[in-house]
This record gives C-alpha cells, structure tokens and sequence, in this order.
C-alpha cells in the first residue's frame, strides 16, 4: 500500500448516502459536496440528519455491504477513505469506543503503530499529544481509569498522534468541562492552525468552534441545505435553521416554566457519604445531599470528580465506598432504606438510570420492543404498555424509527431512546447522567420541557451534567463536586 500523502486532505462527496442494514429509509442521501484541503468545516444538522454517518464514510469505517447500502461516490484525495489509510482520523461521539489497549500511552500509540511509525518517533508523538490536549496522566495509567471527559481526550491525542491529513471531530467536547473544552479547542486549534490537516467538526456547542472555521455546511432531508461561510448560513438563515433544529447563537431553544410547587419529601439522604467505583479508591468523599420529590437536581464538576460514579451510587447501581445513603420510607416503600440492596424490579417505579453511554443500555431488536421491556418487567397489561409506548414514540419524535434497530440510531438519538425506556415505567426518581448529549436544539428543548414536566408531577430528577443550561432551564439545585 503506497504511504500516505502528507498535508491537509481534500474531500469529494458527490451524490452520495448510505442506508443501514435493515433500514427502510437512507441514513443521509444525496449528498454533494467538495471541501479543500486545509479547510476548517463546521458540520450541523438537526438530530438523525446523518452527521455521524457522513464522518464515519469520510473514516473508512462503515463497513462492507452486509453492513448497509451505499449510493454515490465519497473520496479522499480522489481515492476511496478505506482506501487512503492514515490519511483521516475519527474522534467518535462515544469516548469508550475507541478505547482499546488497557494503558493510556499504548492507547495514544496504537494508531502510529498499525501506520508503521518508527518506534523512536512513536513516544515524543505520544507526548505531544498528551500535553495538546490536556490530559495530565501518567502513561500507564490504566484506561478503565478515566472519566468519560478524559477518555474523550484520549481519542482525540490518539488521532493527534497519527497526524492524519483529515481530522473529524464527532462532538469532541460533548462530555468535557469548561476547561477540557478550552484545551481540546485549542489543541485543534494548533493542529489546523499550523496548516497540517483539513477539519470537519460535528458540535451542537456551536459558538465553541465558530472562531476557528471558515465554513459552515447543514445536512439535512435532500442532502446539503446550507453551505458557505458562517456569517452566510447561520446570519442570514439563522431563523430558518433553528426552527429545524439546528443550534443557532442568539437563537435559544425554547425553555419550560419554573417549577409549580415548591420542593416535598426527601426520597433519598446522603451524610458523609464517599463513593467509588473501584474497592478502596474512592473518588469523591463528604457528600452531603438530600434528593427531594418535586425537585431537580444537578450534579456538577470537573471531568474525573465522580459526578458519574455519585450518580450510579445514588441510583442504587453502586454501593457507598463509606458514609450513609438510604432512601426514605416516601420512596423506598416497604423495601428497605438500602437502595443497592433492592432488586431490579423493585428500582423500576421507584429509581430509573440513564447511563452516560446509551449503548450500555440497549437491550431490544427495535426502538418499540425496548421501550416496553420496562413495562413487561412490570406485568403491565398490553393496552397499558402501548399506550406509554406510543406516547413517548410521539413526545421524544421517535415515531418514524419504532421499528428500527435501536443500535443504528444516531447519537442523539439513542439518548432520547434511553430517557423515554426509563420514562415509561414512571419512576419516583430518575438519575440522568449527560441527559443532553446529542440534541439539537428542538429535541433539546423538548427532552427538557418532558424533564420538567417529571418534576412538577412530583418526581425527583436528578442530572449528571456539564451542561449549565439544562440546570438552569430545570430550576435545579447544583451539587458540585471537586470544586473547592
């Protein structure tokens, strides 16, 4: 196989689409477009407009035709991406997924090798990219170790590493603080700023990356809505596009009323409780919190705090590292005050988890079969059950992928999915970890709005997040962890 060609790539898209396996209708199609080399592209589109699959055919990484349908032609450099090996490098929504050897240095040095780097240039490659964008580990610190955040910088050193001529950021900064944020923009910054790769970013933070591109193009249904510079797109057809979803500064999604009643009953009490994922390192310790009926809470925090893990404990899906954490009768009914304690099907009215990575959650062959399996697990009558089913179909606009496969869902996609299976066994309390992640600014609103709407009924929400505006919109109280 010839070398790859150094220097920023270029891209060609020319009526071109893809359709999953199984999948009556086309993922995106029809797609026309050529973007030069050492350009910076902002990638936007409403959820399921098929942003994440235009990224993954520019990777080579679609698969073969048992793994969908393929409709006209997308190079790079006029050759076929898997074809041009080394010359793309692909940040996925999902951290884990591109998590592969067990310590962090022989992560970030995976790609180089399989390129045939020499191995003398290998590890000064590694470290670069390591300091680019902020992770501050030791290099056989083990890669189960990280937070999601930091797992998110990990992929994007491993593709810095590679110096590919093309770099495709799939909402790099979805799962990071503020300042991971800051320091993975501006390694990206750095990397295309030197003239070294072409860029396409995926982001709904919009207003992160729109200092660093010089050109915005909108998927949509027909392939290319919008395409030009951002003052061209998002000025002149601001209004236009948020209205479809696309997330537009200065055009905010809509937001829900303030809560109607004050806060009730406590369902769960945390007193000097530590938390911890692996035996005997805890990662956060003296949490001091109560989680009440009628209320939203936000639990807030750097990248590597133990938001996520504090999360799962409250949940009843980890137990306490130390300290106290028990339920109130109010919630626990008759269960006992142990929540990790208590069986599956006694969490399934009283806590619901939403998981941080939605795939960990999937159980069903299609979107309908998994938002009745709460149901079913409950012994709810079959009316019963289709009537939740369909309402949160209709209400998350999943309707038209009821019967698709709940893995070849977009990103987004699969969150609102996740969300409404724990919707619809109606619990006392729902833990959401990242329950934004992958919305476009109309499901946004909506999955916010549907939250709200929880809370006023007199449930407890309790929100993992990094997101600010969804507390803000919830009116929740914040906990913040490892911020003194």
């Amino acid at each position: 196989m010839p070398a790859a060609a150094p220097g920023p790539a270029a891209v060609t898209a020319s009526g071109w689409g893809w359709r999953h396996a199984g999948r009556s209708a086309w993922a995106l199609r029809d797609v026309s477009l050529r973007i030069e080399p050492g350009e910076r592209v902002l990638l936007l589109g409403a959820s399921g407009s098929g942003k994440s699959t235009f990224l993954k055919g520019l990777a080579g990484v679609l698969g073969g035709d048992e793994e969908g349908d393929r409709a006209g032609e997308l190079t790079i450099d006029g050759m076929p991406p898997a074809a041009s090996r080394g010359r793309a490098g692909l940040v996925l929504q999902d951290p884990d997924a591109q998590v592969i050897l067990a310590r962090v240095g022989d992560d970030v040095a995976f790609g180089c090798e399989n390129l045939g780097v020499p191995r003398a240039e290998i590890w000064p490659r590694v470290r670069d990219a390591l300091d680019r964008v902020g992770l501050d580990v030791a290099l056989d610190r083990s890669t189960s170790a990280l937070s999601g955040g930091q797992k998110q910088r990990l992929a994007l050193a491993g593709v810095i590493a590679m110096r590919p001529g093309l770099v495709l950021l799939d909402e790099p900064t979805a799962n990071l603080d503020p300042g991971g944020v800051a320091e993975v923009r501006a390694a990206v910054a750095a990397l295309v700023g030197a003239g070294e790769t072409t860029l396409v970013v995926v982001e709904h933070r919009v207003e992160v990356w729109l200092p660093l591109v010089d050109r915005v193009i909108v998927l949509g249904e027909g392939g290319v809505v919008a395409d030009g510079s951002p003052d061209a797109v998002l000025g002149a057809r601001g209004t236009e596009l948020a209205a479809h979803g696309v997330w537009v500064p200065g055009i905010p999604p809509a937001l829900p009323s303030p809560p109607a009643h004050a806060p009730a009953e406590i369902l769960v009490r945390a007193r000097g409780l530590a938390v911890e994922r692996v035996r005997a390192q805890p990662v956060a310790a003296g949490i001091e919190l109560d989680v009440r009926a009628g209320s939203a809470l936000a639990i807030t925090g750097p990248n590597g705090a133990g938001k996520s893990t504090l999360g799962l404990t409250l949940a009843g899906l980890l137990p306490p590292a130390s300290g106290v954490l028990e339920a109130t009768p109010a919630l626990a009914g008759g269960v006992g005050a142990q929540p990790i304690r208590w069986r599956s099907r006694d969490l399934l009215t009283r806590i619901g988890t939403v998981f941080q990575d939605p795939e960990h959650q999937l159980l069903a062959r299609s979107v309908r079969e998994e938002l009745a399996v709460g149901p079913a697990a409950l012994g709810l009558p079959a009316t019963e059950t289709a009537a939740r089913v369909d309402e949160l179909l209709s209400r998350l606009r999943l309707a038209h992928l009821a019967d698709a496969n709940p893995f070849t869902l977009s990103g987004g996609e699969k969150r609102r999915l996740t969300v409404a299976a724990m919707l619809a066994t109606r619990p006392r309390m729902l833990v959401l970890d990242e329950p934004t992640f992958g919305q476009d600014a109309r499901t946004w609103g909506e999955l916010v709005a549907l939250l709200a709407e929880l809370r006023d009924a007199g449930s407890a929400v309790v929100a993992v997040t990094h997101d600010l505006d969804v507390a803000a919109a919830l009116h929740a109280e914040r906990f913040a962890l490892g911020v003194s």
